[in-house]
This record gives structure tokens, sequence and C-alpha cells, in this order.
């Protein structure tokens, strides 16, 4: 499928109301020092945040994993990511598609073979002026998703490149009112907290009583916006920007139809379909249809050598255990 209808649109904004799965009550994200962002609308609403936009960046991620991550779902095989198996104090592995900033991370771009090897391609010279078209390119060649959600790299030599994320989600409530709750643990040995295993000498004993804040609101509204006049800048391959529009579109089904569970008190369901906001004569393509358009899209961008070869970049980052000052590193296998 083609995306003619986006050509010159700068952006896709969509939106879609949700409703509790069960009951009216939900428990929204929380923050540090500050629990739940509520707040006064412009139309002196009481209004909430009930999921960050980096919260639902990383939850449009978790759309396209096999499992729980590090590797990519069957059904995208052919997209391109790269792995870093950690070797050393620890035996593990992750990837582009889970960690912080993608390509930042510190397990992947300290990898020198793989540092010199994307500096070439994005033709990256510290000091010298940053040719985004290339940056980009060299991106979209290594993990195309970097491009959709966006890229910091801070630990790339003077940390220049920065790259906005070009799919945005965020869903508010409005006209929210508390539902205030409790309960307790209760500890059917000894609800003093006196008697205590030997090797665990914790303060989580006896009976505890705990509060617990959850929300009503009038609407649950979910908001997405594509940037579509962010990807037309890097002037990429057509093919390579509809793919990224499909896999993008792609990725805002999966999360409604999959990913709503947010917390386990918070268990949303889509109420109706998808509004486009604008262009408004947009009509959202179904699921199937835009796997479909993902999957034709690797196929063109592995024809024309826009992808590496094999598409899932492995580099091997050995790691070692930080000891307190003074003390050198430990780097033998634990």
């Amino acid at each position: 499928m083609d995306f003619k209808d986006l050509q010159k649109k700068p952006r896709l904004l969509m939106e879609i109301e949700l409703e509790p799965m069960q009951g009216d009550r939900f428990q929204p994200t929380g923050f540090a020092d500050l629990g739940a962002a509520v707040y006064q609308g412009p139309n002196n609403k009481r209004m909430l945040l009930v999921e960050s936009a980096q919260s639902v960046a990383n939850r449009l991620e978790q759309t396209c994993l096999n499992g729980s991550g590090p590797r990519i779902a069957k059904d995208l095989e052919g997209l391109p990511y790269i792995v870093a198996k950690l070797t050393g104090v620890t035996e593990a592995e992750t990837s582009s598609l889970v960690e912080a900033h993608r390509i930042n991370s510190p397990y992947i771009i300290s990898n020198s073979d793989f540092k010199e090897s994307f500096k070439k391609k994005a033709s990256y010279s510290r000091g010298q002026p940053l040719d985004w078209k290339k940056i980009a390119a060299a991106l979209f060649y290594y993990d195309p998703n970097a491009l959709l959600h966006g890229a910091f790299m801070a630990n790339l030599e003077d940390g220049r490149v920065k790259v906005p994320r070009a799919l945005t989600g965020f869903i508010e409530a409005e006209g929210v009112r508390e539902a205030a709750s409790g309960g307790v643990k209760n500890n059917l040995i000894d609800p003093t907290g006196k008697i205590r295993a030997e090797n665990h000498d914790e303060n989580v004993y006896g009976n505890v009583p705990y509060h617990r804040m959850e929300y009503t609101a009038d609407r649950i509204v979910a908001y997405f916006n594509f940037d579509l006049a962010l990807l037309e800048g890097y002037d990429l391959e057509p093919e390579a920007r509809d793919l990224l529009v499909a896999l993008g579109l792609y990725k805002i089904n999966r999360f409604l139809s999959n990913g709503l569970r947010l917390r386990t008190a918070c268990d949303l369901k889509p109420k109706g379909t998808i509004k486009m906001v604008s262009p408004d004569k947009f009509i959202m393509p179904k699921e199937e249809t835009l796997l479909s358009a993902v999957q034709e899209g690797i196929k063109a961008c592995t024809g024309k050598g826009l992808f590496s070869v094999p598409p899932v970049t492995e580099i091997i980052t050995r790691v070692v255990q930080k000891k307190p000052e003074g003390e050198e590193a430990r780097t033998e296998t634990a």
C-alpha cells in the first residue's frame, strides 16, 4: 500500500477514547516525589496524565518485540536492529529495541568496531558539520525504530546527534475525581511483627495498613502525533519513508489492541474507533493490512540495499563490575 493521502501533510494527528475494562476506577502513572499528575485544564476541568509520552513510547516499542525482547517479533524479522552480547561479569543479551535511546546505549555505542562503522555510514566527524540526511540514513540502516522513537546519542563523541521522536503518544483524562481506598497486609503468625526470619531482619513483618488512590473520569483519551514533516526532512528513499509510516501506524494499532493493560489497576479498552483529527479524510488501515505493508516494505528496502546485511548486527561488549574508588574493577566471569 502507499500513503499518497499523507504526502505533504506535516502531521498525522489521531485520538481515541478509552474506558476502564471493568468498573469506573483506574490508576494513573505516578512520578517520584509527585505522585499522580493532576492539573487544571484551560477549561477549568481537573485533568490527569494517565500515561506519559515517555511511557507510551516504551509501550509502542514493546508491540514489536518477541515476548519481552530483546529480539524482534517473528512477523517483523528482516527489520534491522543491533544485538549486544554482554560478556565478562555477566552473560546477557540486550538490543537497540529495548535499550534507552536505542543505538546510544553504552552497551552498543562503546563497541569500537560498531562505533566506527556507524560514524563512517553517517559521515560523522568530531567538530565537523553534521549531515542530517546521512545520519538519518545510517540510523535507518541499523535500526529504523530509532527514527520513529528518537535517539539522543550523548555517548557518541561530542554528543551532538539528537534525533527527536517522530511518533509521540500520551493518555489524558478530564473531569477526574479521586477514589480513595486502602487495605492491610496481614501477618497470620504475629501481627506485631516481632517474630522474624533469622536471615531477614527488615521492617516488612506484622500487619501493615496502606492507602490507595485511584481515579474516575468523565473522559479518557489517547492522543497520537506522527510527525510526517520530520520524516520528510530526512530525504529518505520513498520505500524507507513508506515503511516508517506503516510501521508507526502498525505500532499504534498493536498498542490499542494488545497493550492497554498499563498497570494492575489500569486496564483500559478502546471506546469506539480512532478519530483522525488531521488529515480528517485519512482512514486508519486495519492491523493485518499494516503488517502486510510493513513486510512488503522490509522486502523493498532490503532489495534497495537500505538495510544492514545481515539485518541483525551482533556485537560483543565486555562488561565489568564497578568497584568503590581505589579498587580495581572486576573483569573475570562471575
